[in-house]
């Protein structure tokens, strides 16, 4: 499973990716600080999943969600934010995310969403 990370935090990308790394069968491709930079590495690395910020240094997540279905991408979203209130839930979920999670106190929740997909034959 090739995961591809948008998140302008250095520290945050480097716990997802820990928490990537430790799934058997996933595998890190890239990360994107801002909307336009994810949309294009996304389109080129074709990932299977892709995590995504709500806040970014440029746009933000809900744009990336957008542009995903608008490119017809196959990948499986979930957001991953501080922001994790009903309404930016249902937002992201609207847009096609099928998990949003809180930075705070859900990590453990997005490793498990991860292991699933890996685990599905």
């Amino acid at each position: 499973m090739k995961v591809f990370l948008v998140e302008d935090s250095s520290l945050l990308r480097e716990r997802v990716s820990a928490i990537v790394a430790s799934i058997p069968g996933a595998q890190n491709v890239g990360h994107a600080a801002g909307a336009e930079e994810a949309i294009t590495a996304i389109e080129r690395e074709r990932p299977d999943v892709v995590v995504i910020d709500i806040h970014l240094e440029q746009g933000n997540g809900f744009d990336v969600l957008a542009a995903l279905a608008r490119n017809g991408s196959q990948a499986q979203a979930f957001v991953l934010t501080n922001f994790a209130n009903d309404a930016y839930r249902r937002k992201a979920e609207r847009l096609g995310a099928r998990g949003v999670f809180d930075k705070s106190t859900e990590f453990e929740r997005l490793r498990e969403a991860l292991v699933g997909i890996v685990r599905r034959p």
